[in-house]
């Protein structure tokens, strides 16, 4: 566990059991936000960075691949290898699923990148947060809705979000499908993975 990571309300209206700063240790598919592991990135560079999902069959394969580098996780029954690198980069054989990016990060600042598996029934909303870095979104089903002062975003399954540091955010399960994402926080190492923001109000604009 991260620093400063401490209990937190993965939803104001739905029960979402993991508060998604705990392992998940029911089954695979159970509602629920649960925390797959966080990786000291260190300093940036000027390069752009991208997160990187592939799978694997096992997890020495996806370790192996790795080359050193990235986080092994297993979330929604399959085994993933998350990296944060450039956009050139790819790991040995496995599948790749997506390419996540260019994250909003700010070179020579020292960052962790802490991961979350999402299992989201609709109408399920997070408390008004932010984060000290960028957080990213890939949606394997359903429909992820993020508002932020800026307005409301949405995305489905094969999409993927970003939403930069600062803002105050809400996220909203929506639709009759339940939501399963995958999530990055590339957070400042000085500062907790999330942050509440009980000073800004949503205007609401997720579908309910």
């Amino acid at each position: 566990m991260v620093p400063g990571a401490g209990e937190h309300a993965a939803s104001t209206t739905i029960p979402v059991p993991g508060g998604c700063d705990r392992p998940r240790t029911g089954p695979a598919d159970a509602v629920g936000c649960y925390a797959l592991g966080s990786e000291l990135l260190g300093a940036v560079p000027a390069t752009p960075l991208f997160w990187h999902l592939d799978a694997y069959p096992t997890r020495a394969a996806a370790a192996e691949a790795g080359r050193g580098r990235g986080t092994v996780a297993e979330a929604h029954g399959r085994v993933w290898l998350f990296t944060i690198a450039e956009a050139g980069w790819r790991p040995e054989g496995g599948e790749r699923v997506a390419r996540v990016g260019p994250l909003p990060l700010t070179p020579g600042r020292g960052y962790v990148a802490y991961y979350i598996e999402g299992v989201v029934p609709p109408g399920a909303r997070t408390p008004a947060h932010r984060h000290a870095g960028p957080e990213a979104w890939y949606i394997l089903e359903g429909t992820n809705c993020v508002e932020t002062p800026d307005g409301v975003r949405t995305a489905g399954a094969g999409e993927s979000l970003i939403v930069p540091e600062g803002p105050p955010m809400v996220l909203t399960g929506t639709g009759t499908v339940t939501r399963r994402t995958l999530a990055v926080i590339v957070h400042d190492t000085a500062q907790p993975w999330t942050i509440p923001a009980p000073d800004w109000t949503p205007k609401g604009g997720c579908p309910p």
